[in-house]
């Protein structure tokens, strides 16, 4: 691992900074905008989902907004539609964001209003562009011509688009600067696939030894690729896993052959049982490299490379790290400008077996799922960065006592954020709304059904990102 970087760009300085309201579903994903977006010295605040930003917009009028399409409960056409016919909204410029590049799409963002559309993955200075271009040409407010509504027809459907020249125009720049952006990046293609070509007019004995290289080079990643799986499976727990005072099951299945996802439960000492789920971003030998790297630093055998147990003093006994610190650590240890741009979330918790004290703090992880005995459901969601995205950050403990009989139940993005073939997320509701279901059932039984439930979800092509789920059900005496 480097030991310095190289400075990146200087933050972008916009010519005034403005209050700016973003929609976006995704945690992680408003996480890193609202970073670029203070960064570039604006004032930022965040809805879950387009009913939340609505209830934003009444509290304070924002000077942009900038609104993820695919959202639960109401998405960003339906919230772009809300704020371009209310006539104290409707002024407001407003930028969608979308990972989908389908002309229905755009249409459909024309036919809600919207001012700008910027297609993901973006350049962080390309959105800041667009908005000072939005900004820089106030939009008037403009009540609707009689007649001139028009009907578009693509791909077999039918829209009624009522729009004012200046939306069209704004939206018809962005749509032609994404499609010149995605032109260039066309251009750089085309020119590899010639140099590819060129290459490939060697002789046919060169071509021969070429071809023997890369069927060597091959079967050598085979067997380096399924030993790594074997490194990974090595850092999941036994098959029939024990600890003291509770009951344990847990799932893993990763979407390819190796995984950016990865989970443990282990005792640290005769009275304290760790365990976690970590989620590298990306997928692939990258991400499933740095899975294992990190997971070399989280296990429970003293050692000078081990974050979870220290050395005792004089020769006493060993430690227990606190949650907060170890996390602290991987943070000081995984930043991403080292680790080629990778980052990763994690749920990490130490139960005292004797008492059912669960101490767990979260780097930009998914809530913890509580489960109790007797009562509702509870997620405890722990705002914070995920490891090795911001440097210098100090991650704060929660702690929850567990009773006989409770449950709780760590698990990966993929699990809520599983897409059925309409791109509608599995979201919390129903995921918690399953496991209240299963509540007179084993942990396993529940365990077992939820990831069951998201296979089905994701048919008819199954998950597209890995899935972690741990559950654990603390079985101790309560003091009397």
């Amino acid at each position: 691992m480097s030991e310095t970087s190289s400075p990146g760009p200087a933050p972008f300085r916009p010519r005034r900074p403005v209050d700016v309201l973003i929609a976006e579903d995704s945690r992680i994903q408003a996480k890193m905008l609202e970073k670029r977006l203070v960064d570039a010295g604006h004032c930022v605040r965040w809805a879950i989902n387009g009913q939340k930003a609505v209830e934003l917009l009444r509290e304070k009028r924002p000077e942009i907004i900038i609104s993820d399409i695919e959202m639960p409960e109401m998405n960003g056409y339906e919230f772009c539609k809300i704020v371009k016919t209310d006539p104290s909204w409707q002024t407001i410029p407003l930028i969608l964001l979308s990972s989908l590049s389908d002309p229905v799409d755009i249409i459909r963002g024309l036919e809600a209003g919207a001012d700008n559309y910027v297609t993901k993955p973006y350049e962080p200075e390309y959105l800041l562009g667009r908005m000072e271009s939005l900004l820089d040409t106030p939009l008037k407010a403009e009540s609707p011509v009689p007649g001139s509504e028009m009907e578009v027809t693509i791909a077999g459907q039918k829209f009624k688009v009522q729009a004012g020249r200046q939306q069209v125009l704004n939206l018809l720049v962005s749509i032609f600067e994404n499609a010149v952006t995605k032109n260039k990046e066309l251009i750089v293609t085309n020119q590899s696939l010639s140099v590819a070509r060129d290459s490939l007019q060697k002789t046919n004995a060169e071509l021969t030894v070429v071809n023997e290289q890369i069927d060597r080079s091959n079967k050598r990643m085979t067997r380096d690729l399924r030993a790594a799986a074997k490194v990974q499976q090595s850092l999941l727990p036994a098959k029939a896993i024990e600890v003291p005072c509770a009951t344990v099951s847990w799932k893993y299945v990763p979407c390819n052959e190796l995984a950016g996802d990865f989970l443990n439960i282990f005792p640290l000492d005769d009275e304290h049982v760790g365990m976690f789920v970590v989620d590298v971003s990306g997928h692939g030998v990258p991400s499933s490299l740095l899975a294992v790297t990190v997971g070399a630093f989280l296990t429970n055998r003293v050692s000078d490379s081990s974050l979870l147990i220290r050395p005792g003093k004089d020769g006493g006994p060993p430690q227990v790290v606190p949650p907060a610190e170890v996390v602290t650590q991987l943070n000081n240890l995984f930043q991403a400008d080292n680790q080629a741009g990778l980052y990763f979330t994690i749920l990490y918790g130490v139960l005292h077996a004797p008492s059912g004290l669960l101490r767990f703090v979260s780097g930009g992880h998914p809530p913890l799922l509580y489960v109790p005995k007797d009562g509702p459901l509870k997620l405890f969601e722990v705002e914070s960065f995920p490891v090795g995205f911001v440097p210098d950050v100090e991650f704060t403990e929660e702690t929850l006592q567990l009773k006989s009989g409770d449950r709780v139940y760590f698990y990966s993005d993929g699990v809520p954020e599983a897409m059925d073939e309409k791109l509608d997320q599995l979201g919390n509701e129903r995921m918690t709304g399953l496991v209240e279901s299963l509540r007179g059932q084993s942990v396993e039984t529940n365990v077992t059904k939820l990831l069951e439930s998201v296979q089905a979800w994701c048919q008819p092509k199954g998950p597209l990102d890995d899935v972690s789920i741990l559950g654990v059900e603390w079985n101790g005496k309560e003091p009397s």
